[in-house]
């Protein structure tokens, strides 16, 4: 999957731009080829860290995920080494238990990378990491952004899969993608083990998550507050903002990011095991957002209330993507949650293509938007 994300998402850059800009409306059954890289280099924020104060036996890795060692957090902002610089906030969650459980009403650290098309006679060196990969062109010692020209570019809110990071390598490999296409990519680390110790590969892992019900639905639920008050704060950023097409703000997530994606767009979470919903948060400023393989929850469980009703007042223009052979973030649900948003809108549009499920076998895909 994280070889065949880079290169798929080439295909779907053009998406958001034209659905921001409402040309998508205009042909919904347009087909957009695959592009590859686009013409920019690509630079990114301050993401210093200092790996000396990782513990033997730990990883980088844990710390981008926010993979707790027993009662210590571990979180990215751990590893930092120039706080002045880097684009962190305290993020207040709304004091709603129901939603938020224990988090209800306190603050939550975000830390967030930003990677953009800047110049290409951009001499700033990569930046190594240790899983071999490097943010490429990275600001230093407060350095601003240099961009190709004095336009503005259109933003995507970049939200990655459960228990991941920015830092990983599929992830990595499509934030620099569409930077190379000119988009402003905004990625928090969500950090999810933080708040939820969980995966949702096995029957077991949803046993966790209906016996600490109420951190399982504060996981979700923390996601897109965060992508909303990070998108607040960069829309304000004296480095920012100059460079920044407000019309043209989108959302790309993957897996449990599809999800988040949806509830941005006035979604109803499921928040009770008798599949009450309630919604999170709308933001409108958000125009459009790709889900690749979205987690809209599991059949017997779905994640937008008792038959995905929570999707029913959603105007959001989303295209989702879903492999048949993939159980983690199955198409089930999906299908249903699409066909739930298509009985209200004769906008929604359906086609079958190769691609790949998260377990790597080609499949099949379903679009809707």
């Amino acid at each position: 999957m994280r070889i065949r994300l880079a290169t798929l998402l080439a295909s779907l850059s053009a998406f958001v731009v034209l659905a921001a800009s409402n040309v998508a409306r205009a042909d919904a059954e347009a087909i957009v080829p695959p592009a590859g890289p686009g013409p920019y280099a690509v630079g990114c924020s301050d993401f210093s860290q200092d790996f000396s104060r990782l513990a033997p036996g730990e990883t980088a890795q844990d710390y981008w995920d926010g993979n707790p060692d027993g009662n210590r957090p571990r979180y990215a902002i751990n590893l930092l080494s120039d706080l002045d610089h880097a684009l962190y906030m305290s993020v207040q969650v709304p004091n709603d238990g129901t939603l938020f459980g224990r988090y209800a009403g306190v603050g939550i650290d975000v830390v967030t990378i930003v990677c953009y098309p800047t110049s290409a006679d951009n001499g700033r060196a990569d930046y190594p990491l240790p899983n071999g990969n490097s943010i490429p062109h990275m600001q230093v010692d407060g350095q601003g952004p240099l961009f190709p020209s004095q336009s503005r570019f259109p933003v995507l809110l970049f939200s990655h899969g459960l228990s991941g990071s920015p830092l990983d390598d599929g992830y990595l490999a499509a934030i620099e993608v569409f930077a190379s296409h000119g988009y402003i990519v905004v990625a928090p680390f969500h950090g999810d083990l933080r708040v939820a110790d969980l995966s949702l590969n096995n029957l077991s892992d949803i046993g966790y998550a209906l016996l600490h019900f109420q951190d399982y639905v504060a996981m979700q639920a923390l996601r897109p507050i965060e992508l909303s008050t990070v998108l607040t704060a960069f829309l304000v950023d004296v480095n920012w903002r100059d460079f920044v097409d407000t019309d043209k703000i989108g959302v790309f997530g993957a897996s449990l990011g599809g999800e988040s994606a949806m509830l941005l767009g006035g979604a109803q979470l499921t928040t009770t095991i008798g599949m009450s919903s309630k919604q999170v948060i709308y933001d409108p400023r958000v125009k459009a957002a790709v889900g690749y393989v979205p987690y809209f929850g599991i059949p017997i469980y779905p994640a937008f209330g008792r038959d995905q009703k929570g999707l029913d007042s959603v105007t959001l223009p989303y295209l989702a993507l879903s492999g048949t052979a993939d159980t983690t973030a199955p198409i089930g649900p999906t299908r249903d949650g699409s066909w739930s948003r298509c009985k209200a809108s004769s906008t929604v549009s359906r086609r079958i293509s190769p691609t790949t499920s998260s377990r790597g076998r080609s499949t099949s895909s379903m679009g809707s938007s």
